[in-house]
């Protein structure tokens, strides 16, 4: 029985998952715009939007924690300029997920996760 248990495992162990989507996060800063699994997509959503506001928040403290999950300085900093300024005031809703059909090997649900 899976009660109480929150997150998605997607058939990966921990280190794995977590290099996943912390590569999964930092292309779609660098991006602004991913293709990839629905499940992937909606695993990582939140994340994303919680790094969002933290870059909106723009302390020291907001960017040391966005450097635990995003360790490219360069991707920090665009996300603090660039990012962060764009959606002041905005309260949340950062990203887009827009169905593109099955991928043509297994048929797994393929969307484009993309920042507003």
């Amino acid at each position: 029985m899976k009660h109480r248990v929150a997150g998605r495992r997607l058939k990966r162990d921990q280190g794995a998952r977590r290099a996943l989507f912390r590569n999964l996060i930092s292309d779609l800063i660098r991006h602004e715009r991913i293709q990839t699994t629905e499940a992937k997509a909606r695993a990582i959503r939140g994340d994303a939007e919680k790094i969002i506001t933290l870059a909106k928040r723009g302390d020291l403290h907001s960017r040391r924690r966005a450097m635990r999950t995003v360790s490219n300085p360069e991707l920090v900093k665009k996300l603090f300029d660039e990012i962060g300024p764009r959606y002041a005031d905005r309260s949340g809703g950062y990203t887009r997920m827009i169905k593109l059909g099955p991928r043509q090997g297994d048929a797994a649900p393929m969307v484009v996760l993309e920042l507003v």
